[in-house]
């Protein structure tokens, strides 16, 4: 436990910080797992609105800095692939 109080700050900012994260990556991985669901399901309609949902997603936890642009745009392209797979 750190006694000076810059540190005992830095801890509480870090923690506050950390939450906000796992809030952005659930609520991001969730959008794909709902995607990935429906289009395992052959539902296109529902697996093109989960698309959109999920594309917003990433964008969000790549602007927030929760995932990198590489990764964020590796994502994008694969959920494209999956969606476009569907439609066929």
């Amino acid at each position: 436990m750190p006694n000076i109080k810059s540190a005992i700050k830095r801890t509480k900012v870090i923690e506050t910080k950390t939450l906000r994260n796992k809030k952005i990556k659930s609520a991001y991985k969730t959008a794909i797992r709902t995607f990935t669901e429906a289009v395992d399901a052959g539902d296109i309609a529902k697996a093109e609105e989960n698309f959109k949902v999920a594309v917003k997603k990433v964008d969000q936890a790549c602007s927030k800095g929760v995932i990198k642009n590489n990764t964020a745009s590796r994502k994008k392209s694969s959920l494209a692939k999956k969606l476009n797979t569907v439609k066929k």
